[in-house]
């Protein structure tokens, strides 16, 4: 079964805790929460959630909370996979917690993954939302509406894999999900919109010094000849 998940926090740093974890299953189980995350939300994370610390100063904590026994629960499940954009950040927060799920698939990773010809300018949540007409009703940045919107993703990227015959299909997007992915294009900066293999090696060297992710350090590696 598959497991949708999202997560708000306090921050991004290696100290930031959880605030809110929203989840749905495929029976349609839906479970939403605030939590006491024991040190202040940013105000830069309250920008984008607008989960205040007034909010959830009265909350339990995260594991002592109906929705730290029931994810648990889930997750003693070996059949049942945790779904989630960018998973490998709400993947770390819920480790924080000791909660280490065994099977994850990230839609962020299978979208840049299917896109073998660069065409989508960007892949967040919900910059995908519109660029596929996903048609949702969901707030965003929320972590109740993200995952609305995270369904509606997964259920297009299935049928995608679906449809290209893939064996084994959801092995295949849990391997697909914990390697990294080649990029087509660049997506920001001054060579925004080049291939890769166009992209002249001085800038790929200096942008291999700044702080990328898994995926885009693996591909300009790779276009350095280092991978």
């Amino acid at each position: 079964m598959f497991i949708f998940l999202d997560t708000e926090t306090t921050g991004t740093g290696p100290e930031d805790r959880l605030c809110q974890v929203a989840f749905k299953t495929e029976d349609g189980l839906v479970v939403n929460e605030l939590f006491n995350p024991g040190r202040p939300i940013s105000c830069e994370a309250m920008s984008v959630h607008h989960i205040t610390n007034q909010m959830v100063k009265d909350k339990p904590v995260f594991k002592q909370s109906p929705a730290y026994r029931k994810l648990k629960e889930l997750l003693d499940e070996d059949t049942n996979v945790i779904v989630a954009h960018n998973a490998k950040f709400d993947i770390e927060m819920l480790n924080r917690e000791k909660i280490n799920p065994s099977k994850v698939i990230c839609t962020l990773k299978l979208a840049r993954h299917l896109d073998k010809n660069g065409v989508i300018p960007q892949y967040n949540l919900q910059y995908l939302r519109y660029y596929l007409e996903l048609n949702i009703d969901a707030t965003p940045h929320d972590a109740l509406g993200d995952i609305l919107v995270l369904e509606g993703l997964f259920k297009r990227i299935y049928t995608k894999f679906k449809d290209r015959g893939t064996d084994d299909l959801v092995n295949e997007m849990i391997r697909i999900s914990n390697s990294p992915v080649l990029i087509k294009r660049m997506s920001f900066g001054k060579h925004k919109g080049m291939p890769f293999n166009k992209i002249p090696s001085d800038y790929l060297e200096w942008l291999r010094g700044t702080d990328l992710d898994e995926d885009l350090a693996y591909t300009v590696r790779y276009h350095l000849g280092l991978s």
